[in-house]
């Protein structure tokens, strides 16, 4: 007969965490109502707002024109997608840093399996949740329960210095549900489409969704339906924790606002650049993050994943450099995150080589040997960036050379 294994997860959720990034911080919240600013190029919905806004009745994905109109000293921020994303790494390379395997969510949610942890801190889920608030050093709302969404819904009637715990045993937990409001499945990528609707059939809380028949919702809803259900009844999919890599990231501070060719003269030298990096290995890139810092203030952010994980600077930059038109303002700053690596590259060969094919493949053996010993500038070539230029140090730019 085997053990079971009791399992208790912790869902850290730090409220207004965008909001926060993008006004300078938590002490700008407090200064009057605020809310993020819609985003450039996109339908003209605000984001997250302040506790002051709130009281005006204004919220998240409530139109600019409306937001103004209930609150006419509404002050508006830009967002900073790339500020949050950077700033929410850090923050849960703190929590792995006490022993944690994190499972993120949006930025500013993330769990966290609390069993194995607590011989680490105390024996006791008190040293763990304690551990956890020095490792963000930022207000945060700590739950802990069974399940991921269980612990959701706890640490949303969590307090700022006191943790929620829901009970363990499978009907205390549904009962524990059953109050709290169908809003908590927007969370959820699989279910946020359903609150809405829900609400407007007059169901408003979890238990009066749970105890609607799993037929009737899988007919009107499909999947979403049923695991909705589930997940009022207090049952989820397992923890399933990000695996750690290396961070391989270039940046490069443009001299004057860029745009047009000289921006995709750019970003043809950080693709260089970065797969020059010895910590890459030869491994090839499943996915990569695009940003840029604005002139008008805030960042841009889009992620890029791959048809097929590669290495080739050329077949990277017809996927990246599309990207470039859908900036909002010309560009002060660009990076380029390679977020997800695969396997090393095994570029095969024909059976019939051709003596071209051969010394370029010696060659390119060549290139990788001197890197591994001087290093990434051991093979550089001459890139023009700004030929118009007057000053002679913006026309030419030295990179990584890939034969």
């Amino acid at each position: 007969m085997c053990e079971h294994v009791f399992v208790l997860i912790v869902c850290a959720q730090i409220p207004r965490f965008e909001l926060a990034i993008a006004a300078g911080g938590r002490e700008a919240l407090a200064s009057g109502p605020v809310a993020l600013a819609p985003e450039a190029g996109r339908e003209q919905l605000i984001g997250q707002a302040s506790a002051a806004a709130e009281a005006y009745g204004v919220r998240a994905g409530l139109r600019l024109g409306e937001a103004l109109a209930r609150c006419p000293t509404l002050r508006l921020v830009p967002p900073d997608p790339a500020g949050v994303a950077d700033e929410w790494e850090r923050l849960l390379a703190r929590l792995e840093g006490i022993g944690a395997g994190v499972e993120p969510g949006r930025p500013g949610l993330a769990w966290f399996d609390a069993q194995g942890l607590r011989t680490l801190h105390g024996g006791n889920l008190e040293g763990v949740v304690a551990a956890a608030r020095r490792a963000l050093a930022t207000p945060v709302r700590i739950g802990a329960a069974p399940s991921r969404f269980a612990a959701l819904a706890a640490s949303s009637a969590a307090r700022a210095r006191r943790a929620e715990l829901a009970p363990s045993g499978a009907a205390a937990l549904r009962a524990y549900l059953a109050p709290l409001p169908v809003a908590l499945l927007g969370v959820r990528e699989e279910t946020a489409a359903l609150p809405p609707v829900l609400e407007r059939f007059g169901v408003r809380t979890l238990g009066e969704l749970a105890a609607m028949p799993r037929a009737a919702l899988s007919d009107r809803f499909g999947e979403a339906g049923v695991r909705a259900r589930a997940l009022a009844r207090g049952r989820d999919t397992p923890l399933c924790p990000r695996s750690v890599s290396e961070r391989l990231e270039e940046r490069l501070e443009l001299p004057e606002s860029a745009s047009g060719a000289q921006l995709e003269r750019a970003l043809g030298l950080l693709i260089d650049r970065l797969l020059a990096r010895r910590e890459r290995r030869g491994r090839t890139m499943r996915s990569a993050v695009l940003s840029a810092r604005l002139v008008e203030g805030g960042t841009w952010r889009v992620r890029v994943t791959f048809r097929e994980a590669l290495a080739d600077p050329r077949r990277m930059r017809l996927v990246l450099v599309p990207r470039l038109a859908d900036l909002p303002a010309p560009a002060e700053a660009l990076r380029l995150h390679a977020e997800g690596l695969g396997p090393p590259a095994a570029d095969q060969r024909s059976l019939l080589s051709e003596p071209a094919a051969v010394r370029a493949a010696r060659l390119r053996e060549a290139v990788r040997q001197a890197r591994a010993i001087a290093g990434p500038e051991a093979a550089l070539r001459i890139l023009a960036v700004d030929p118009d230029s007057r000053v002679p140090e913006r026309r030419l730019a030295l990179t990584p050379w890939e034969p």
